[in-house]
C-alpha cells in the first residue's frame, strides 16, 4: 500500500492508539480516477492522489490495472485502519468505458450524472454515468437515501466519483460521456455479514462514507471515554445530558438551554452510560435521543448498535397496534426501513399520540429498571421530521437540576 496522509492520523483511547482508515467511497473515488487516467493516457498509474471531504489526503496504489482504447479498469484495497469493519481488506474495482451517447440511457441500476451548457442544450464537459457491478447491493425497498432500483452507492461517494472523472476529463480534453461501474468481487458474500438484507439492499455492499475517512471504534476504547467525559463532567455537574451521537447532540443544542459542552456522547452504550454513573455517584443523566436509535430501549434493548439488535419496526409496530391501528398499517410498519417512515404510516391517524405515549412510556421503564433507583434517568425522544415526540415525566425536574428550562 502507498504511503498516504493517514500516518498521523489517529486517536487515542484509553491505552490504546488507534488508526483511521479509509471507506469503500474514496476506494471507489479512487479507483475511478486511476482508471480514467489510463483510459486517456494508454499507461500504468503508480498511485492516485485523492482529498477526501475531511479534507485528508491520500495516496492509494491501484492495483490489477487494465487498459484497452475504450476502456480501463483497476482496484484499491480497503483498509479500515483499527476499526473493526467486515469489509476490511477487500478490492474495490472501477471501470471507466467510453460510451459515447449510450450514456445518457439512465439503466435500471445506474445514476447518470453531468453539467449542461445554459446556451445550446449540450454537454460542456462530459457526462458520468454511475453504475453498479458485481457485489455492490441494489436498492428495493423506499426509505434510504437511494431510490429504488439504483446502486448502493451513497450521495457523497457519489460526488467523489464524479468529481474526479470530470477533473481527468477537463485534464485531457474530453467532453464525451463516460459509463463508471463500481464493483467489489467480495461484496455479495460480506453483505450476509451486514444489515443491507433486512434494509432492502440486495446483492451485495453499500458504497459508503460522508468524510471518506475511517474513525477507529473500538468498543471498550469507546465506553472507557465516555467514563472519561462522565468522570470530567462530575467535576462539575451532577446532572448531565446524554446524547447517542450527532443527531442528539444538534437537538439538544438547539432545543435546551443547558449548553453543548454539558453533554457526553453516549454512543450505543445506554446500560453502560447508566452504570458508570452511578460509580462515578452522579445524581441524574437526560438522554437526547432520535427514536431511530431509542425505540429499541422502548423494548428494552440497552445497546443500540445494529450488530446487537434491529427490531426497530416490531416495536414500533406493537406500540402502534397496542395504540389501535388497523392490522394493515401494522404490516406497513414492518415493512419500512427506517423509523421516520415507519411513523409517517403512523401520523395523521388517531393511534399516532397513544403510539408515542406507549413508546415513551416504555423507554422510561426500561431506563429506571437499567438504573435501579440509583440515580435519575430520563429522556427526550425526537423525530427529524415530527420534532419531539416524547419526553420522560422527570425531565423538567432534570432540566431544572441542569440549570436548563423545564
Amino acid at each position: 500500500m502507498t504511503e498516504n496522509g493517514l500516518q498521523d492520523q489517529y486517536i487515542i483511547r484509553g491505552d490504546r492508539k488507534l488508526r483511521f482508515g479509509y471507506t469503500t467511497g474514496s476506494c471507489a473515488a479512487a479507483a475511478t480516477q486511476a482508471a480514467a487516467r489510463m483510459l486517456f493516457s494508454r499507461k500504468a498509474v503508480d498511485a492516485v492522489r485523492l482529498t477526501t471531504p475531511k479534507g485528508i489526503t491520500l495516496f492509494l496504489e491501484p492495483l490489477f490495472p487494465r487498459w484497452d482504447d475504450e476502456s480501463a479498469s483497476c482496484a484499491i484495497q480497503k483498509d479500515a485502519g483499527d476499526d473493526p469493519d467486515v469489509t476490511d481488506g477487500i478490492l474495490i474495482y472501477a471501470q471507466v468505458r467510453k460510451c459515447g451517447g449510450a450514456c445518457r440511457r439512465q439503466g435500471e441500476n445506474g445514476c447518470e450524472t453531468g453539467n449542461m451548457s445554459a446556451d445550446d442544450g449540450q454537454p460542456d464537459i462530459a457526462t458520468v454515468d454511475i453504475r453498479g457491478g458485481e457485489g455492490i447491493g441494489t436498492v428495493t425497498l423506499p426509505g434510504l437515501e437511494q431510490p429504488v432500483g439504483t446502486p448502493a452507492i451513497n450521495r457523497v461517494p457519489r460526488q467523489m466519483i464524479a468529481e474526479e472523472v470530470q477533473a481527468v476529463c477537463e485534464e485531457f480534453g474530453y467532453t464525451g460521456s463516460l459509463e463508471v461501474t463500481i464493483s467489489a468481487p467480495e461484496g455479495r458474500r460480506l453483505a450476509e455479514q451486514t444489515f443491507n438484507p433486512r434494509l432492502g439492499i440486495e446483492g451485495g455492499i453499500s458504497i459508503l462514507g460522508t468524510s471518506g475517512i475511517v474513525e477507529p471504534m473500538s468498543e471498550q476504547a469507546v465506553i472507557s471515554t465516555i467514563e472519561l467525559e462522565l468522570r470530567q463532567k462530575a467535576v462539575r455537574q451532577r446532572y448531565i445530558p446524554v446524547t447517542p451521537g450527532n443527531y442528539g447532540a444538534d437537538y439538544l443544542n438547539v432545543n435546551f438551554p443547558v449548553g453543548p459542552e454539558a453533554a457526553v456522547t453516549g454512543s450505543y452504550y445506554v446500560a453502560q452510560t447508566i452504570d458508570l454513573a452511578f460509580n462515578l455517584e452522579l445524581d441524574g443523566l437526560l438522554f437526547v435521543a432520535h427514536i431511530g436509535k431509542f425505540v429499541k430501549v422502548a423494548g428494552g434493548i440497552m445497546n443500540t448498535h445494529s450488530r446487537e439488535a434491529d427490531a426497530r419496526m416490531e416495536i414500533l409496530s406493537a406500540a402502534a397496534l397496542r395504540a389501535g391501528i388497523d392490522a394493515n398499517r401494522a404490516r406497513q410498519i414492518l415493512d419500512a426501513v427506517t423509523t421516520d417512515e415507519g411513523l409517517r404510516i403512523i401520523h395523521g391517524t388517531d393511534a399516532w399520540q397513544p403510539t408515542l405515549d406507549i413508546l415513551t412510556e416504555k423507554i422510561e421503564y426500561h431506563l429506571n429498571r437499567r438504573a435501579q433507583g440509583r440515580l435519575k434517568v430520563g429522556a427526550v425522544i425526537f423525530s427529524k421530521v415530527y420534532g419531539e415526540l416524547g419526553r420522560t415525566r422527570n425531565v423538567p425536574e432534570l432540566l431544572e437540576k441542569m440549570g436548563g428550562e423545564p
